[in-house]
């Protein structure tokens, strides 16, 4: 393990100055913009961009197409941005028919990049809507037979490897108020769970007991763990204290369970279970009870994630010899396909997901955005990555 490792240095400073006109937050009917949304059937808002160039563009192109933007020249655009970079980033948004200025601002300090995410999260401020700029993506890179944990802003940039073991180590899972993670390593030979603080570099152990310690998946308040783990003889679905402690069994079965997440009120575990070898997604109450099946109409469903506001769960679908990235609310119902690939995570808006796309021999993180369907590459992560977990 790296001693010293500063998660500090990730984080660039991101001073915002000069405020030359107040946001308004007036926009056109014409096209709805708010939080609700029906995946995979909403039409991209249009946008045009003028005075950026290189990374500002890129930067400010990426981070609002996967959150249901398109830019366009042939169309009337609802929303005109501009601006330009001269050591600040000067970043104007207008609404087109309404007249009114919804951001006109400049912005300094960091990259010129972190200065067009600030730009573009106060635009989507001004619509009501919550930006994705500072977040933070986890995931597991493939280094040839092992594999080890990084983490990264959110478009791939700034990257970090956090654990150094020369061993398989997989299945991050961000711990909620804190700079830290979960995963399971393989570093003494078995798949044991730890917690690591990355500001200090410290880990400690969570679930080290005989036979498999998986999927940990911490509580949306930090304090607690769901895993799964085989000391009793099956697989079995358990949770605890995020320090190992008070232990408790929540599934008995003679089958496998597998990747659980939790609600975001932190009182159900989703987990992908089988039944008669037939795989479906349950959700238990976290104090224990009855698993309850939620109905996806598609097969082999496993991977869920529940969105932060608590209205779906992402899942990965397999079919034939290829698997999907698919939604379904989260009281169950007809999921809808969205994309090939797997391992979906929700980012903290609701509706962008990080997901692993297979290519060629391996695979590599890209973005989705739920309600139009519209992928981006993160194409700053190079090699081969899988598993990713968004910073809530």
């Amino acid at each position: 393990m790296k001693k010293g490792f500063q998660f500090s240095q990730m984080l660039a400073a991101l001073a915002l100055i000069v405020c030359v006109a107040p946001a308004s937050r007036s926009y056109s009917e014409e096209i709805n913009i708010n939080v609700s949304y029906t995946p995979g059937h909403e039409k991209p808002v249009p946008l045009s961009i003028s005075g950026f160039n290189g990374e500002a563009e890129e930067a400010i192109k990426f981070a609002l197409t996967i959150q249901g933007f398109t830019f366009t020249s042939s169309e009337q655009p609802q929303y005109l941005l501009s601006g330009s970079v001269n050591g600040n980033l000067v970043g104007r948004a207008q609404d087109r028919i309404n007249r009114t200025y919804l951001v006109n601002k400049s912005y300094s300090g960091g990259s010129t990049r972190k200065q067009a995410y600030a730009f573009a999260d106060d635009f989507l401020a001004a619509l009501g809507r919550k930006g994705i700029g500072s977040t933070k993506i986890a995931f597991k890179k493939d280094t040839g037979v092992n594999s080890e944990i990084c983490i990264a802003d959110f478009d791939g940039g700034g990257v970090q490897t956090v654990t150094s073991d020369n061993a398989i180590v997989i299945s991050p899972s961000w711990i909620p108020g804190r700079l830290g993670l979960c995963y399971t390593s393989y570093r003494n030979g078995a798949p044991d769970i730890y917690q690591h603080d990355l500001s200090s570099g410290r880990r400690t152990p969570v679930a080290r007991y005989p036979g498999s310690n998986l999927s940990p998946a911490v509580s949306p308040n930090g304090k607690r763990v769901a895993m799964i783990l085989s000391r009793s003889g099956t697989v079995d679905l358990y949770v605890g204290d995020i320090d190992g402690g008070n232990l408790k069994r929540l599934t008995q079965s003679r089958e496998d369970e597998s990747s659980p997440c939790w609600s975001p009120d932190g009182q159900w575990i989703c987990f992908a279970g089988k039944k008669n070898e037939r795989r479906s997604l349950w959700k238990v109450s976290a104090s224990g009870g009855e698993p309850v099946r939620i109905a996806t109409g598609v097969s082999n469903p496993s991977e869920p994630d529940w969105s932060p506001d608590g209205k779906w769960i992402v899942f990965t679908s397999q079919r034939g010899g290829g698997f999907d990235v698919c939604v379904v609310p989260a009281a169950g119902g007809t999921a809808t396909v969205l994309v090939e690939g797997e391992d979906p995570s929700w980012s903290p808006n609701s509706r962008t997901v990080v997901y692993a796309r297979r290519s060629g021999k391996g695979k590599n993180l890209s973005m989705l955005d739920v309600p139009t369907k519209q992928t981006k590459t993160v194409s700053r992560i190079s090699g081969k990555n899988s598993q990713p977990s968004w910073a809530k």
